[in-house]
């Protein structure tokens, strides 16, 4: 039978979760780093036993975890900020990319020019499609980044930024470059979002970047609302097998592109309310999507204090509530732009975890909720692995 992993990342340490294919009893690893922020744990889908972890602490910086035995040692070695450091004062173990340099809560990168560059933390680690070795790291200040050696040695891709990157302002949670979406079928390509400047699109592997928000209207938000950059763009989620359909949760709005971004349609249909952070796809079901809507941009919590996923089997416009197992009634939590996932499973399981500690799944799809756990720190991400 199955294994499913359940990566947690939360704003005290990282958490692993463990069940079989039945998704019913759960062994609770962790916590990883206890005090550390875990912006984000992701693992390789070519070596299940490799996963990359985004540490930062506004004392000593940000630093890349990475395990090679699914989650039970990692490097850099220990959990204290002193067994991190080395001797002449930068972190230790495999990523010097992220390093601490004498300030206090100062983030740098070393490009080989004169001056580093600063930003604040990594918040998405994308690894490969098809090498454990490569991830994509998308930070704050808005910058994209890889490694093709496993976190020894990074590069930014800095004509990123030339996709009219002066334009870009920061949201109400920074400017970050918050999601990654590799293509399955074409190598060249790949879908980012920054918060908030909009989503954007290489076909060349990098080399050459360009706004892809047609079809985006930010009226409260922008001078122009149908500007090419300046959108708050919440979450992407795209299914492997038709890379050129995505799903975006705005600022406001709901959105789907079946034509990789050139011109996107709202969705947002009979929902309650169009605000919210995490978007998903079901594994196997490319029109079946899920969102949690929360109240507004100044109330970051569930409409009338209900929990409620919404469910879309139609890929948007008409959607369904999923409550079954959910609190309704004085629930006051948010669910965070990475904090849910979907694994391979039939049928599909979907996860989610709350600023409030909880951790849900369902192992049917959405029909029907169960707490997995219910007293973490603040959930900020939630992965899933599915193991042989």
């Amino acid at each position: 039978m199955s294994t499913v992993r359940v990566l947690v990342g939360t704003k005290k340490g990282a958490f692993i979760l463990t069940a079989d294919g039945r998704r019913e009893q759960w062994d609770i690893g962790g916590p990883y780093f206890g005090g550390w922020e875990m912006y984000h744990l992701k693992g390789s889908p070519v070596e299940p036993n490799r996963i990359y972890a985004s540490q930062t602490s506004g004392w000593f910086g940000q630093i890349i975890q990475r395990s090679d035995d699914g989650g039970k040692t990692w490097n850099p070695p220990g959990t204290r900020p002193e067994d991190l450091m080395g001797p002449d004062g930068m972190p230790k173990g495999q990523s010097n990319m992220f390093l601490y340099e004498g300030e206090v809560g100062t983030h740098k990168f070393y490009d080989g020019s004169q001056h580093p560059w600063e930003f604040k933390r990594i918040w998405h680690l994308e690894p490969s499609l098809t090498d454990p070795d490569t991830v994509y790291a998308g930070a704050e200040d808005a910058a994209l980044f890889k490694t093709a050696d496993g976190g020894k040695t990074w590069q930014e891709f800095p004509a990123l930024r030339s996709a009219k990157g002066h334009l870009w302002q920061p949201g109400a949670g920074g400017m970050a470059v918050h999601t990654i979406i590799l293509d399955p079928k074409n190598a060249n390509r790949i879908f980012i979002a920054i918060s908030a400047a909009g989503a954007f699109r290489t076909d060349d592997g990098g080399k050459t970047w360009r706004p892809i928000n047609r079809g985006l209207k930010s009226q409260y938000e922008l001078p122009d609302p149908e500007a090419e950059v300046g959108h708050c763009v919440h979450r992407i989620a795209m299914h492997p097998s038709r890379p050129d359909v995505l799903f975006m949760q705005k600022h406001w709005d709901v959105l789907r592109t079946d034509n990789a971004g050139e011109q996107w349609q709202e969705v947002s249909g009979n929902l309650p309310t169009d605000f919210g952070f995490p978007i998903e796809v079901h594994a196997h079901e490319p029109e079946t999507i899920y969102v949690v809507p929360i109240k507004s941009d100044s109330e970051h919590f569930p409409p009338d204090g209900k929990l409620r996923v919404y469910r879309s089997r139609t890929g948007g416009h008409e959607w369904e509530a999923l409550t079954k197992g959910l609190p309704q009634k004085d629930c006051y939590v948010n669910v965070l732009r990475d904090a849910m996932a979907v694994d391979s499973l039939e049928p599909g399981g979907v996860y989610f975890g709350t600023t409030g500690g909880q951790v849900y799944v369902s192992a049917d799809s959405g029909q029907t909720w169960n707490p997995i756990v219910r007293h973490l720190p603040g959930v900020l991400s939630v992965e899933v692995q599915t193991l042989p």
